[in-house]
């Protein structure tokens, strides 16, 4: 069996948040679903759980920081093209997201763009070719 990851996501508003997530391109699985929890999944091996205040509580006693306002995570997913990168940043901005909070990145072998989900959580979006990345890269001088 593969490795897999799943993010928490505490959200302030459980249906925004998930037809957020399906307009970025994440499928809801109904089977980890509940009226407190949307299973969504970025591919068999990429899920983020976005989760009500409330539920989030259960799993930490820590307060619930607000992403909007500061930040404890940077998230990323890979594209397979550049196109593809922008085309994610714009469905998200087009779904109620900020597109590019953060300066894009641009190299000969790599392109990344970022966006902001309602909630404020931050996620880049990268395309690389790896072939072509420098062994020892120098990004500033690249």
């Amino acid at each position: 069996m593969p490795k897999m990851i799943f993010v928490s996501l505490p959200v302030t508003d459980l249906k925004r948040a998930t037809a957020f997530y399906e307009a970025v391109g994440a499928v809801r699985n109904p089977q980890f679903c509940d009226d407190t929890t949307s299973c969504m999944a970025f591919s068999e091996a990429i899920y983020v759980m976005l989760t009500t205040h409330d539920k989030f509580r259960q799993f930490t006693p820590k307060p619930i920081a607000d992403a909007r306002i500061s930040n404890q995570v940077l998230l990323c997913l890979s594209a397979d093209t550049r196109d593809d990168v922008d085309d994610i940043v714009g469905k998200a901005e087009a779904a109620g997201g900020l597109a590019d909070p953060s300066p894009k990145d641009e190299y000969s072998f790599m392109y990344g763009r970022s966006f902001e989900d309602p909630d404020g959580h931050m996620w880049g979006v990268n395309w690389m070719d790896l072939s072509a990345a420098p062994l020892q890269p120098d990004l500033a001088s690249v």
